[in-house]
């Protein structure tokens, strides 16, 4: 049984190690919102890169801490560098498979594009909606009557 003097060192490195570790967070945050900002909310080149290693790093750095206080006998702070490196996990795979599915559709949507006899835009609006150029001769109204029948919108 740990004595009250014993828990003291245990919660305060727990709190000062969350709270560092949060700190960098949010400090990183702030750094890319201001360059976000800084071009007018236009996109800044490598964000997710940089977002995908700062959330990887602090992840694997926690779990590394929390495994080093195995063996001090500290274990709050191993359980609390343990909810870190797992929050911190979780927040990487959001992030990493939000843009896998961004590349995965503008892949697929380039891939549409490049198809022969497919002059129009793939997505948006469904298929009988508007004038569309898809269906278009030349500069004329007319619809175009020639389909191919590779085009997923002429079927």
């Amino acid at each position: 049984m740990m004595h009250m003097a014993s828990w003291a060192p245990d919660i305060g490195l727990a709190v000062l190690l969350s709270g560092l570790e949060v700190a960098a967070l949010v400090l990183f945050c702030f750094l890319e919102g201001l360059k976000q900002w800084a071009t007018k909310g236009w996109a800044v080149p490598g964000r997710t890169r940089r977002s995908i290693l700062a959330l990887g790093l602090g992840a694997a750095s926690s779990a590394l801490i929390g495994f080093g206080l195995s063996g001090a006998d500290l274990p709050v702070a191993r359980a609390s560098q343990s909810v870190m490196a797992l929050l911190l996990a979780l927040l990487l795979i959001l992030v990493a498979g939000h843009e896998g599915y961004d590349r995965f559709c503008t892949y697929r949507f380039r891939s549409r594009r490049a198809r022969p006899g497919c002059r129009g835009p793939v997505g948006g609006a469904p298929h009988r909606s508007a004038p569309d150029p898809h269906h278009l001769v030349g500069r004329g109204s007319a619809p175009d009557t020639r389909h191919d029948s590779r085009c997923k919108r002429c079927q």
